[in-house]
């Protein structure tokens, strides 16, 4: 047999093997697709990576904390069983998030970031405030610390979407959408930058620069804020003596490998020993004092050592899934706010995690951010997973969830939390109620013209018909028709443009009774 015939009965028989295989990974491939293209998808999306990320991160903090809580003469379980504590409370939060109306979320969002600030403010006062490792940022509420920190950023992502939202609503020009939000999410910055804690800072630069660019900003306007932005991040790492010396080790890490580049220099270490697939669960020897906050900032260094480049693929993976589960949100729904909200976050979120693993691998200088669901940080969980069941509300009322939640089809997960069911939303009810609340300014009567006299309300009469009873008959029962066909035309125009939207009232209806 020649060469030519032998290679094409070899090519024959490979495709012959491989037909199977691709017969098996088709349906598959289709079941995935045709999962992805269901109402809730985006729903379900986000609560199992917020659980898978939970989970994976509580077992890792056992991991890594579990030696030097036993070495500090604690525990092997006292920080793992608070980190437990603060994710019940965080799915506490989760629930609550759930929950809430996305009407009473916008009412509230001004008084509760007003209250983040003031917190910000209290934080830095001696006494209330306390100070750990030279940084005032906590409040020591005895079991627990808590950052205000961390409240800020969801506060700023809320609040700020409402803010935008209301003005593309009302076509504000560029000047109406900086303010007042830039002047509020700097006084946050500066207010963070003086406890001090520029990692935080970094995060709330992120979520004020993702909520403009989300808010239709234009794009010339961003040259000016990063400019400005890396300016200020220059100063603030040249200002102090700790910044500095992380700026210094990450452009010159063998300057100094024993003192400021040892925690960068053993993460990469601890990642390279890991290999392919990992030293095994608990079987990180770094954790055993050479990685100092192996816990906290450098997470994903024991993760790659114990897990191997499959843990981290897994993670990052995890992270990537949440970035299209977000954006998917965000460009299926109707409502601006919606859009502008998780936007932000998944932005917020995602941006974090990306510092987070880029200094541990060496691609940026130490900056302290922590991994979002996954480092040990009691605040940082719970309201990471309050910002996820925000995210998950938001996924609810996707035009195509509404409808099917509306028709019955809420699934065994929303019927077992008994989550209230979304409403559609309406840009005709929306600037409807705008209208309402702005208040109509009174006419003012012209220089030497009379107002007009206004009409006496008529008595009720018990007399028959005619007379001046029945001409005041006619005119209310003629008001009455016009009123009765303006909301006729109202209710028209809303149920052309989504024919599903729950009504309360009959009135609402265009019915009158």
């Amino acid at each position: 047999m020649t060469a030519p015939r032998r290679a094409a009965k070899e090519a024959s028989r490979s495709v012959a093997k491989e037909a199977p295989r691709q017969a098996k990974d088709a349906p598959r491939a289709a079941w995935f697709v045709a999962w992805l293209a269901r109402p809730l998808a985006s729903f379900h999306l986000v609560v199992a990576i917020a659980i898978l990320l939970t989970l994976l991160g509580l077992v890792m903090v056992l991991s890594a904390s579990s030696v030097e809580s036993y070495a500090d003469g604690k525990s092997a379980y006292s920080l793992f069983m608070l980190q437990v504590a603060m994710a019940a409370f965080g799915a506490v939060l989760f629930y609550i998030a759930l929950r809430i109306p996305m009407r009473v979320m916008r009412r509230l969002s001004f008084p509760v970031f007003a209250l983040s600030v003031l917190l910000l403010v209290l934080v830095l006062i001696p006494g209330i405030g306390t100070k750990v490792q030279g940084s005032q940022r906590w409040f020591d509420l005895g079991v627990v610390s808590v950052q205000p920190s961390e409240i800020a950023k969801v506060t700023l992502v809320v609040w700020g979407s409402h803010l935008l939202a209301s003005r593309q609503t009302e076509k504000a020009g560029y000047k109406d959408l900086l303010m007042p939000l830039v002047p509020a999410g700097l006084l946050v910055c500066f207010l963070v930058v003086l406890e001090p804690n520029l990692s935080t800072t970094i995060a709330l630069g992120i979520v004020l620069t993702s909520l403009l660019w989300f808010g239709g900003l234009p794009l010339r306007m961003f040259v000016t804020i990063a400019v400005s932005g890396g300016v200020a991040a220059g100063v603030l790492a040249l200002s102090a003596g700790y910044r500095s010396d992380r700026m210094r080790a990450f452009f010159s890490p063998g300057s100094d490998p024993q003192g400021i580049g040892y925690q960068a220099r053993q993460a990469k270490y601890s990642l390279a020993d890991g290999g392919i697939w990992g030293r095994g669960l608990g079987q990180s020897r770094a954790k055993w004092s050479y990685l100092p906050n192996a816990h906290n900032d450098f997470i994903f260094a024991i993760i790659g050592e114990e897990l191997g480049f499959l843990g981290c693929a897994l993670v990052l993976g995890l992270f990537a899934l949440f970035v299209y589960a977000g954006l998917r949100i965000a460009t299926r729904s109707a409502d601006p706010f919606i859009r502008l909200l998780t936007g932000s976050a998944t932005t917020w979120i995602t941006g974090q995690a990306f510092i987070n693993v880029g200094y541990v691998v060496g691609l940026l200088p130490v900056t302290g951010l922590q991994l979002p669901l996954v480092s040990a940080g009691g605040s940082s969980l719970a309201i990471t997973l309050l910002m996820f069941g925000i995210i998950a509300n938001a996924a609810r009322h996707e035009p195509e969830a509404v409808a099917a939640l509306q028709a019955g089809q809420d699934g065994r997960f929303s019927r077992l939390l008994r989550l209230p069911v979304p409403e559609m939303y309406s840009p005709a009810r929306a600037q409807a109620a705008r209208a309402r609340k702005k208040p109509k300014p009174k006419p003012k009567p012209k220089a030497g013209v009379k107002a007009a006299p206004q009409r006496r309300a008529l008595p009720p009469s018990g007399r028959g018909r005619g007379g001046g009873d029945a001409a005041a008959r006619r005119s209310v029962d003629s008001d009455t028709a016009r009123r009765t066909s303006r909301s006729t035309e109202s209710w028209r125009s809303t149920r052309a443009w989504e024919p599903s939207y729950p009504t309360k009232h009959d009135r609402d209806r265009g019915h009158s009774r």
